[in-house]
């Protein structure tokens, strides 16, 4: 990826930021973040530093010497922009959990930043010790055997620490919520949506306000560990019971009695953090970029997938959040996935609608991607004459809703000099999907991270055929193959169902025996 072309949007980012930030603290003098954190200086200083490497590099004819400058500017812009997610706290850490993805970022942003998926700012331990103690309502020695000081993560809403709890075998993961961090990322939200509001009107053709609304609402769920162990179980129960007790994935579960609004105490897991994967290959000697490691990440990859295709496809209800903090591979290579604070539940209309466009882009059909597209209440409009471009809607469709890049694609700026958005106005994007555009973006940042190309569209082809076809909207029948054909999904079906046919030979069969 180069250096240069990603320096260059994010000039344009920081420029942006700056000057809706201007305005909104003329306009709204309420825009203040708890204790006036915010400082429209920083993102100044970034973008004017990035401005001066803009004119720098004019001057300088080789291209490995531009190269070379642009890398040390996205350095010393990472720091920069990682001491102020780390210090603001609050949703500016789930902002740099967003930006720690390289189909997005410079690697050096990418590497600065992905650390604060589990170490972020810790709470002290005195004061964990006090949550434990009004949460569950006993003294601390009462409740553990054992409780390691050291937390084993910690991120915006809560850190994990492991433990024993008294009269039992195993070990614990107890999560414990972060005192005052529900009111800062409420707050953060609250200004984030006055930023939305004028980045979506002045630069940002993409309805930014309907995501702003959707994450405000489930952003509160985060902080009742109540609802997020019910959907722990709920969604751990599902995936063994579709894989006749072997989930691609593992699950853990909640501890009966040990759960209250703060506090989550449940089942310990062993595992490498995926961002260390490949750190954990080297020191076993295996080389992180060989034959054996692409096909390790290839099956990470698949049954993580192949997880999210049965809970967001077949359940309709799924975990949220699979960036690297949440992930964890076990010595045997079985996924682990964590933190079930965010969770979706999709409506029936809403979950067809999605295999409708999973079927679509895993045929590469432009029209039928169009039509699918439009069919989830997405609006659009081009910005230049003509209509829409049939090609750059399916694009659009492939960068929201799919893991594979754009051919010709090597990062997904949607600030960039060649971002779609710069064609194609995104009018209205209904609220109840962005958290399945999330999932896609956040698994996208996985495959390209592990250097594995992959598309979920293409995996998750079979599970979208199979919801439309138990669907009890699905309407038959069709004279040859069983199905109506008449629209886009079912006609799909249909299809699939005369290509096994053809290659098990019995359409032949059928025409020895109806010729004598």
């Amino acid at each position: 990826m180069s250096a240069t072309l990603v320096g260059t949007d994010i000039v344009v980012l920081f420029r942006i930021v700056y000057f809706c930030l201007t305005v909104i603290c003329k306009i709204w003098p309420s825009f203040k973040p708890v204790g006036g954190r915010i400082s429209r200086q920083i993102p100044c200083s970034i973008y004017s530093t990035y401005k001066a490497c803009q004119l720098r590099v004019l001057f300088v004819k080789d291209e490995a010497e531009k190269e070379r400058i642009w890398e040390e500017q996205h350095q010393k812009a990472a720091d920069k922009v990682y001491a102020l997610c780390y210090d603001l706290k609050g949703f500016f850490l789930k902002t740099a959990q967003l930006l720690a993805k390289p189909d997005l970022s410079p690697m050096a942003w990418v590497k600065r930043l992905i650390v604060l998926c589990d170490q972020a700012p810790q709470t002290p331990y005195s004061e964990i010790l006090k949550v434990l103690e009004e949460e569950l309502g006993r003294p601390f020695s009462d409740i553990f055997e054992r409780f390691d000081e050291h937390p084993l993560g910690s991120a915006s809403v809560a850190q994990v620490h492991r433990a024993r709890v008294k009269g039992t075998k195993g070990d614990v993961a107890v999560k414990v919520q972060h005192p005052g961090a529900h009111e800062l990322m409420m707050t953060d939200i609250r200004n984030q949506k006055i930023f939305a509001h004028f980045l979506q009107r002045f630069d940002l053709h993409f309805d930014l306000m309907s995501i702003m609304e959707e994450l405000e609402q489930q952003v509160e769920y985060e902080f009742d560990f109540r609802k997020e162990a019910d959907a722990m179980d709920k969604i751990g129960n599902s995936l063994a019971a579709a894989n006749r007790g072997r989930s691609p994935i593992t699950v853990p579960r909640s501890v009966p009695g040990m759960v209250t609004r703060r506090v989550l105490v449940m089942d310990f897991l062993e595992g490498t953090p995926i961002m260390l994967l490949a750190d954990e290959m080297k020191r076993k000697g295996i080389n992180p970029d060989g034959r054996i490691a692409k096909l390790a990440k290839r099956n990470i990859l698949r049954d993580l997938s192949s997880a999210y295709g049965q809970m967001i496809l077949s359940d309709g209800f799924f975990q949220a959040d699979p960036h690297p903090g949440n992930i964890l591979i076990n010595k045997r290579g079985k996924v682990s996935l964590l933190d079930y604070g965010q969770t979706k539940e999709l409506s029936e209309e809403l979950r067809l609608g999605y295999a409708n466009v999973i079927l679509a882009l895993a045929n590469s059909n432009s029209d039928e991607v169009g039509s699918a597209f439009r069919s989830l209440g997405i609006k659009t409009s081009s910005h230049g004459e003509g209509g829409e471009d049939p090609a750059k809607l399916h694009m659009l469709a492939q960068l929201l809703f799919d893991t594979k890049m754009p051919d010709g694609w090597e990062i997904a700026n949607p600030f960039g000099e060649n971002s779609l958005l710069r064609s194609i106005k995104v009018e209205k994007l209904p609220k109840e999907l962005f958290f399945i555009v999330r999932v896609a973006q956040l698994l996208r940042g996985l495959s390209v991270g592990m250097g594995v190309p992959f598309s979920v569209s293409e995996h998750w082809k079979p599970l979208a055929m199979e919801a439309l076809k138990n669907s009890s909207s699905a309407r038959v029948y069709d004279s040859e193959i069983g199905v109506n054909s008449g629209d886009f999904p079912l006609r799909e079906l249909a299809w699939e169902r005369r290509r096994r046919l053809r290659k098990n030979g019995l359409f032949q069969a059928v025409a020895k025996v109806s010729h004598g």
